[in-house]
């Protein structure tokens, strides 16, 4: 008991914190390598191509779940999951209607694309991104059609059916022991988030969201051409990279497939 003890005093937690899992599912088809290019405003990589991956990861907390990033739509394209996100809980004993929270890095659709399919889940969004996404009319300068493709998979709760909790402050302790921490992270859009997962055996593991897509861009501080902030997206790859440090961290980039091995695949956890 009390090597316990001091293993969770060593990681920040409190003595009587829950037994925390954490695990990776496949959420998105394996498309052929991609030039990365337009991931680099500064033309760093202009011969660079990448089979960039769709993860979806479910964290345990006692006997609750959190589900962050819902992946690509399983819509039957080419980057569709092969197999849906619920259906991959079923398929291991856990009703899709017993996840207690949904947190997403951020709006776009390669991680919001099931959202929908958890509408009974509490959803953790940044504010910036719920300010965004919340009006009816698209912001100046886009496209209605591309505004309503953003909006599609949050409508149950844009419209007020939905339990929503947009996140204002620098981190959100999720559980309420400091064992799984959504961390702001803006810049790649304006309420971007990464996952701070506490695990007693394991250690310290930082979900990247999309603060950085790749390793060479890690390295670099690169910045893609679409981010909505060049200055916040610097400012929180230094924060992200510094907490890892600090932390002594496994990071796990979410697109980047040399991190997949990571994890452990669903139905299997780190713990």
């Amino acid at each position: 008991m009390g090597a316990a003890v001091g293993l969770l005093a060593l990681l920040g937690l409190p003595a009587h914190a829950a037994d925390v899992a954490l695990s990776r599912l496949d959420c998105g088809g394996a498309p052929a390598p991609q030039s990365v290019a337009a991931f680099s405003d500064t033309y760093a990589y202009p011969e660079l191509k990448l089979q960039l991956v769709y993860s979806c990861y479910l964290v345990r907390h006692g006997d609750r779940y959190l589900v962050w990033d819902t992946g690509q739509p399983a819509d039957g394209s080419p980057r569709a999951p092969k197999v849906a996100l619920v259906d991959q809980l079923r398929a291991a004993g856990i009703d899709p209607a017993d996840i207690d929270f949904v947190g997403l890095s951020h709006y776009h659709n390669d991680h919001t694309g099931q959202l929908a399919s958890l509408p009974d889940a509490t959803l953790l969004i940044g504010r910036g991104d719920w300010d965004a996404v919340r009006p009816d009319t698209p912001p100046d300068g886009m496209p209605a059609a591309d505004y309503a493709r953003r909006r599609a998979p949050l409508a149950h709760w844009t419209s007020g059916e939905g339990t929503v909790q947009p996140l204002s402050q620098p981190q959100h302790d999720v559980f309420g022991d400091g064992t799984v921490v959504m961390v702001s992270l803006p810049g790649h859009t304006p309420g971007h988030h990464g996952l701070l997962v506490k695990l007693a055996g394991q250690g310290n593991v930082l979900l990247s969201g999309d603060v950085t897509h790749f390793h060479e861009n890690y390295a670099t501080d690169g910045v893609p051409n679409w981010n909505t902030d060049r200055a916040d997206s610097l400012a929180s790859l230094d924060r992200f990279r510094k907490m890892a440090e600090h932390l002594k961290a496994t990071v796990v980039i979410q697109h980047d497939p040399r991190d997949v091995g990571k994890l452990p695949a669903f139905p299997e956890f780190a713990e």
